[in-house]
Protein backbone atom coordinates (compact mmCIF):
# COMPACT_ATOMS: atom_id res chain seq x y z
CA UNK A 1 0.00 0.00 0.00
CA UNK A 2 0.79 3.63 -0.21
CA UNK A 3 0.87 2.65 3.29
CA UNK A 4 2.83 -0.85 3.86
CA UNK A 5 5.77 -1.47 1.96
CA UNK A 6 2.19 -3.83 3.69
CA UNK A 7 1.24 -2.13 3.67
CA UNK A 8 0.66 -4.84 4.90
CA UNK A 9 3.19 -6.74 4.79
CA UNK A 10 5.94 -12.54 11.70
CA UNK A 11 6.30 -13.91 14.77
CA UNK A 12 3.97 -15.92 16.38
CA UNK A 13 6.71 -17.95 16.89
CA UNK A 14 9.60 -15.53 16.87
CA UNK A 15 12.31 -16.91 15.03
CA UNK A 16 10.49 -19.54 13.12
CA UNK A 17 8.71 -17.95 11.82
CA UNK A 18 11.08 -15.32 10.68
CA UNK A 19 13.09 -18.31 8.76
CA UNK A 20 9.75 -18.75 6.95
CA UNK A 21 9.44 -15.41 5.80
CA UNK A 22 12.45 -13.52 5.53
CA UNK A 23 10.89 -10.42 7.81
CA UNK A 24 12.41 -7.29 6.82
CA UNK A 25 15.10 -9.05 3.99
CA UNK A 26 17.14 -6.79 2.14
CA UNK A 27 16.23 -5.77 -1.67
CA UNK A 28 16.63 -8.56 -3.44
CA UNK A 29 15.79 -7.82 -6.77
CA UNK A 30 19.46 -8.63 -7.79
CA UNK A 31 18.96 -12.21 -7.04
CA UNK A 32 16.61 -12.43 -9.65
CA UNK A 33 15.54 -15.99 -9.67
CA UNK A 34 16.88 -18.67 -12.63
CA UNK A 35 13.16 -19.35 -13.63
CA UNK A 36 11.81 -16.08 -14.20
CA UNK A 37 10.81 -15.47 -17.73
CA UNK A 38 12.14 -18.69 -18.99
CA UNK A 39 11.83 -19.11 -22.80
CA UNK A 40 10.11 -22.33 -23.31
CA UNK A 41 9.74 -23.66 -19.38
CA UNK A 42 6.46 -23.94 -17.45
CA UNK A 43 7.58 -21.78 -14.41
CA UNK A 44 6.70 -19.21 -13.00
CA UNK A 45 8.32 -16.81 -10.11
CA UNK A 46 6.12 -15.29 -7.96
CA UNK A 47 7.37 -12.50 -5.49
CA UNK A 48 6.79 -12.72 -1.47
CA UNK A 49 6.38 -9.61 0.63
CA UNK A 50 7.30 -9.83 3.91
CA UNK A 51 3.93 -10.48 5.78
CA UNK A 52 2.20 -13.59 6.59
CA UNK A 53 -1.00 -12.57 4.52
CA UNK A 54 1.06 -12.11 1.10
CA UNK A 55 2.80 -15.27 2.26
CA UNK A 56 -0.64 -17.64 2.47
CA UNK A 57 -1.64 -16.15 -0.85
CA UNK A 58 1.43 -17.27 -2.52
CA UNK A 59 1.48 -20.37 -0.64
CA UNK A 60 -1.74 -21.34 -1.67
CA UNK A 61 -1.19 -19.93 -5.59
CA UNK A 62 1.61 -22.11 -5.19
CA UNK A 63 0.76 -25.03 -4.45
CA UNK A 64 -2.32 -25.17 -7.06
CA UNK A 65 0.46 -24.11 -9.77
CA UNK A 66 1.99 -27.32 -8.79
CA UNK A 67 -0.45 -29.52 -7.83
CA UNK A 68 -2.81 -28.99 -10.87
CA UNK A 69 -1.45 -26.90 -13.54
CA UNK A 70 2.02 -28.55 -13.39
CA UNK A 71 4.27 -25.61 -13.36
CA UNK A 72 7.49 -25.42 -11.33
CA UNK A 73 7.09 -22.26 -8.99
CA UNK A 74 9.87 -20.31 -7.54
CA UNK A 75 9.49 -17.53 -4.80
CA UNK A 76 11.58 -14.60 -3.74
CA UNK A 77 11.67 -12.34 -0.71
CA UNK A 78 11.40 -8.53 -2.37
CA UNK A 79 10.06 -5.41 -0.25
CA UNK A 80 7.08 -4.38 -1.89
CA UNK A 81 8.85 -0.72 -3.81
CA UNK A 82 11.51 -2.93 -5.27
CA UNK A 83 9.13 -5.82 -6.17
CA UNK A 84 7.91 -3.51 -8.70
CA UNK A 85 10.92 -3.10 -10.62
CA UNK A 86 11.50 -6.59 -10.47
CA UNK A 87 8.29 -7.44 -11.84
CA UNK A 88 9.01 -4.56 -14.46
CA UNK A 89 12.29 -6.95 -15.82
CA UNK A 90 10.67 -10.21 -15.26
CA UNK A 91 12.94 -10.94 -12.30
CA UNK A 92 9.44 -12.05 -11.17
CA UNK A 93 6.57 -12.75 -12.89
CA UNK A 94 3.51 -11.89 -10.50
CA UNK A 95 2.79 -9.88 -7.41
CA UNK A 96 0.22 -11.22 -5.28
CA UNK A 97 -0.96 -8.60 -2.70
CA UNK A 98 -0.22 -4.71 -3.38
CA UNK A 99 -1.76 -2.35 -1.26
CA UNK A 100 -1.46 0.76 -3.49
CA UNK A 101 1.40 2.10 -4.93
CA UNK A 102 0.25 4.82 -7.68
CA UNK A 103 3.44 6.66 -8.23
CA UNK A 104 4.60 2.77 -9.52
CA UNK A 105 1.48 1.86 -11.15
CA UNK A 106 1.99 5.37 -13.21
CA UNK A 107 5.12 4.37 -14.09
CA UNK A 108 5.10 0.82 -14.76
CA UNK A 109 1.14 0.25 -15.93
CA UNK A 110 0.01 3.36 -17.59
CA UNK A 111 4.09 4.82 -18.91
CA UNK A 112 5.91 1.86 -19.78
CA UNK A 113 2.98 -0.73 -19.77
CA UNK A 114 5.63 -3.48 -18.47
CA UNK A 115 3.21 -4.49 -15.90
CA UNK A 116 -0.79 -5.31 -16.29
CA UNK A 117 -3.16 -5.46 -13.18
CA UNK A 118 -4.08 -9.05 -12.76
CA UNK A 119 -7.10 -7.36 -10.98
CA UNK A 120 -8.21 -7.90 -7.42
CA UNK A 121 -7.12 -10.12 -4.61
CA UNK A 122 -10.82 -10.10 -3.10
CA UNK A 123 -9.33 -8.86 0.27
CA UNK A 124 -9.43 -4.95 1.10
CA UNK A 125 -6.78 -3.74 3.26
CA UNK A 126 -6.90 -1.16 5.69
CA UNK A 127 -4.17 -0.06 7.97
CA UNK A 128 -5.40 2.04 11.41
CA UNK A 129 -4.01 2.35 14.97
CA UNK A 130 -5.17 0.07 17.26
CA UNK A 131 -5.57 -0.57 21.10
CA UNK A 132 -5.58 -4.23 23.25
CA UNK A 133 -9.72 -4.24 23.49
CA UNK A 134 -9.53 -4.30 27.42
CA UNK A 135 -8.36 -1.67 27.76
CA UNK A 136 -10.78 0.35 24.86
CA UNK A 137 -13.34 -1.37 27.42
CA UNK A 138 -11.93 0.00 30.35
CA UNK A 139 -11.40 3.57 28.55
CA UNK A 140 -13.89 4.20 25.87
CA UNK A 141 -12.59 7.81 25.04
CA UNK A 142 -9.07 6.31 23.84
CA UNK A 143 -10.68 5.12 20.79
CA UNK A 144 -11.12 8.63 19.70
CA UNK A 145 -8.12 10.37 18.49
CA UNK A 146 -8.33 13.87 20.08
CA UNK A 147 -8.11 12.11 23.86
CA UNK A 148 -4.56 9.79 23.55
CA UNK A 149 -2.27 12.64 24.33
CA UNK A 150 -4.82 11.79 27.96
CA UNK A 151 -3.28 8.64 27.99
CA UNK A 152 -0.02 9.37 26.63
CA UNK A 153 1.79 8.92 30.56
CA UNK A 154 -0.15 5.33 30.42
CA UNK A 155 1.08 4.39 26.88
CA UNK A 156 4.96 5.29 27.80
CA UNK A 157 7.58 3.26 27.20
CA UNK A 158 11.53 2.97 27.77
CA UNK A 159 12.00 3.31 23.97
CA UNK A 160 9.41 6.27 23.76
CA UNK A 161 11.59 8.98 25.07
CA UNK A 162 9.17 10.45 28.15
CA UNK A 163 6.19 10.45 25.37
CA UNK A 164 3.57 7.97 24.36
CA UNK A 165 4.36 5.00 22.17
CA UNK A 166 2.97 4.33 19.08
CA UNK A 167 4.47 1.14 17.99
CA UNK A 168 5.22 0.45 14.26
CA UNK A 169 6.84 -2.55 12.15
CA UNK A 170 9.62 -2.46 10.02
CA UNK A 171 11.23 0.87 8.83
CA UNK A 172 10.65 -0.18 5.38
CA UNK A 173 7.22 -0.27 5.86
CA UNK A 174 5.45 3.63 4.42
CA UNK A 175 3.30 4.73 7.03
CA UNK A 176 1.37 8.37 7.60
CA UNK A 177 2.12 7.99 11.32
CA UNK A 178 5.49 9.99 12.21
CA UNK A 179 3.31 13.10 10.01
CA UNK A 180 -0.03 11.90 12.01
CA UNK A 181 1.60 12.76 15.40
CA UNK A 182 2.98 15.83 14.48
CA UNK A 183 0.23 17.55 12.75
CA UNK A 184 -2.41 16.16 15.16
CA UNK A 185 -0.02 17.66 18.14
CA UNK A 186 0.15 14.69 19.78
CA UNK A 187 2.36 13.24 22.51
CA UNK A 188 3.84 10.21 20.99
CA UNK A 189 6.68 8.85 19.46
CA UNK A 190 6.99 6.79 16.87
CA UNK A 191 8.72 3.53 17.84
CA UNK A 192 9.86 1.02 14.99
CA UNK A 193 9.67 -3.03 16.20
CA UNK A 194 11.45 -3.65 13.17
CA UNK A 195 9.98 -6.25 11.34
CA UNK A 196 6.03 -7.30 11.70
CA UNK A 197 7.44 -10.30 13.15
CA UNK A 198 8.97 -8.38 16.05
CA UNK A 199 6.00 -6.05 16.60
CA UNK A 200 3.42 -9.03 16.93
CA UNK A 201 6.16 -10.39 19.77
CA UNK A 202 5.80 -6.92 21.31
CA UNK A 203 2.33 -6.52 20.96
CA UNK A 204 1.12 -10.09 22.65
CA UNK A 205 3.56 -9.56 25.57
CA UNK A 206 2.04 -6.25 26.34
CA UNK A 207 -1.73 -8.30 25.47
CA UNK A 208 -0.09 -11.52 28.09
CA UNK A 209 0.70 -8.67 30.82
CA UNK A 210 -2.66 -6.67 30.28
CA UNK A 211 -0.52 -3.69 29.50
CA UNK A 212 -2.21 -0.42 27.19
CA UNK A 213 -0.59 -0.07 24.35
CA UNK A 214 -1.25 2.23 21.03
CA UNK A 215 -0.04 0.16 17.70
CA UNK A 216 0.05 0.72 13.75
CA UNK A 217 -1.76 -2.35 12.53
CA UNK A 218 -3.52 -3.70 9.68
CA UNK A 219 -6.53 -6.16 8.32
CA UNK A 220 -6.43 -8.77 7.19
CA UNK A 221 -4.68 -10.24 9.93
CA UNK A 222 -4.82 -13.52 12.16
CA UNK A 223 -3.51 -11.62 15.22
CA UNK A 224 -6.72 -10.02 15.87
CA UNK A 225 -8.17 -13.88 16.65
CA UNK A 226 -5.29 -14.09 19.53
CA UNK A 227 -5.19 -10.43 20.61
CA UNK A 228 -7.91 -8.18 20.48
CA UNK A 229 -8.20 -4.97 19.19
CA UNK A 230 -10.61 -1.73 18.70
CA UNK A 231 -8.98 0.57 16.24
CA UNK A 232 -8.65 4.13 17.57
CA UNK A 233 -10.71 6.89 15.13
CA UNK A 234 -7.94 9.21 13.40
CA UNK A 235 -9.91 12.14 11.11
CA UNK A 236 -11.94 10.73 8.62
CA UNK A 237 -10.42 9.90 4.88
CA UNK A 238 -10.98 11.98 2.30
CA UNK A 239 -9.43 11.25 -1.24
CA UNK A 240 -6.11 13.30 -1.79
CA UNK A 241 -5.98 14.12 1.95
CA UNK A 242 -2.64 11.65 2.09
CA UNK A 243 -1.41 13.50 -1.29
CA UNK A 244 1.63 15.27 0.46
CA UNK A 245 3.20 12.72 3.07
CA UNK A 246 4.11 15.84 5.17
CA UNK A 247 0.80 17.12 5.58
CA UNK A 248 -0.78 14.28 5.97
CA UNK A 249 -3.56 14.55 8.87
CA UNK A 250 -6.20 11.83 8.07
CA UNK A 251 -6.89 8.55 8.50
CA UNK A 252 -5.62 5.76 6.29
CA UNK A 253 -8.34 4.50 2.78
CA UNK A 254 -9.86 0.97 2.92
CA UNK A 255 -8.06 -0.55 -0.07
CA UNK A 256 -8.67 -3.73 -2.34
CA UNK A 257 -5.84 -5.25 -2.80
CA UNK A 258 -4.72 -5.79 -5.67
CA UNK A 259 -2.41 -8.30 -8.11
CA UNK A 260 0.19 -7.81 -10.91
CA UNK A 261 1.43 -9.58 -13.43
CA UNK A 262 4.84 -9.24 -16.06
CA UNK A 263 3.22 -7.51 -18.86
CA UNK A 264 5.40 -10.24 -20.88
CA UNK A 265 4.47 -12.66 -18.70
CA UNK A 266 0.64 -11.63 -18.99
CA UNK A 267 0.44 -12.17 -22.76
CA UNK A 268 2.67 -15.41 -22.72
CA UNK A 269 2.12 -16.86 -19.92
CA UNK A 270 -0.64 -19.15 -20.57
CA UNK A 271 -2.79 -20.95 -18.11
CA UNK A 272 -0.52 -19.74 -15.38
CA UNK A 273 -1.81 -16.02 -15.93
CA UNK A 274 -4.90 -16.71 -16.36
CA UNK A 275 -4.99 -18.73 -12.91
CA UNK A 276 -3.31 -15.59 -11.39
CA UNK A 277 -6.02 -13.51 -12.58
CA UNK A 278 -8.86 -16.04 -11.49
CA UNK A 279 -7.58 -16.03 -8.01
CA UNK A 280 -9.65 -14.44 -5.62
CA UNK A 281 -10.65 -14.96 -2.37
CA UNK A 282 -11.75 -13.81 0.89
CA UNK A 283 -10.10 -12.06 3.89
CA UNK A 284 -11.70 -15.26 5.69
CA UNK A 285 -9.70 -17.55 3.18
CA UNK A 286 -6.58 -15.78 4.08
CA UNK A 287 -6.81 -15.42 7.72
CA UNK A 288 -7.27 -19.46 7.88
CA UNK A 289 -4.34 -19.76 5.85
CA UNK A 290 -2.27 -16.98 7.32
CA UNK A 291 -3.03 -18.50 11.22
CA UNK A 292 -1.96 -22.06 10.03
CA UNK A 293 1.73 -20.78 9.16
CA UNK A 294 2.52 -18.02 12.05
CA UNK A 295 0.63 -19.51 14.89
CA UNK A 296 0.38 -23.01 14.23
CA UNK A 297 4.07 -23.50 12.77
CA UNK A 298 3.05 -24.93 10.00
CA UNK A 299 5.17 -24.26 6.49
CA UNK A 300 3.19 -22.60 3.81
CA UNK A 301 3.17 -25.61 1.61
CA UNK A 302 1.47 -27.22 4.36
CA UNK A 303 -1.09 -24.70 5.22
CA UNK A 304 -2.00 -24.68 1.61
CA UNK A 305 -2.48 -28.38 0.82
CA UNK A 306 -4.76 -28.27 3.98
CA UNK A 307 -6.53 -25.36 2.86
CA UNK A 308 -6.79 -26.66 -0.34
CA UNK A 309 -8.33 -30.02 0.53
CA UNK A 310 -11.11 -28.33 2.02
CA UNK A 311 -12.01 -25.79 0.20
CA UNK A 312 -12.31 -27.31 -3.30
CA UNK A 313 -15.08 -25.33 -4.57
CA UNK A 314 -13.23 -22.16 -4.02
CA UNK A 315 -10.34 -23.15 -6.12
CA UNK A 316 -11.72 -25.34 -8.79
CA UNK A 317 -13.19 -21.92 -10.12
CA UNK A 318 -9.83 -20.63 -10.62
CA UNK A 319 -8.56 -23.31 -13.10
CA UNK A 320 -8.27 -22.75 -16.54
CA UNK A 321 -11.09 -23.65 -18.07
Amino acid sequence: MRFRTRMTSLVAAGAALLALTGCGAADMTKQASPYANAQGAKTVTLSVQSWVGAQANVGVAKYLLEHELGHRVDTVQIDEVPAWDALSQGRVDAILEDWGHPDEEKRYVEDKKTIANAGELGVTGHIGWYVPTYFAEQHPDVTDWKNLNKYADELRTAESGGKGQLLDGSPSYVTNDKALVENLDLDFQVVFAGSEAAQITQIRQFAKQKKPFLTYWYEPQWLFEKVPMTEVKLPAYEEGCDADPEKVACAYPHTPLQKYLNADFAKTGGKAAEFLRNFTWTTEDQNEVSLMIADQKMSPEEAAKKWVEGHESTWKAWLPK
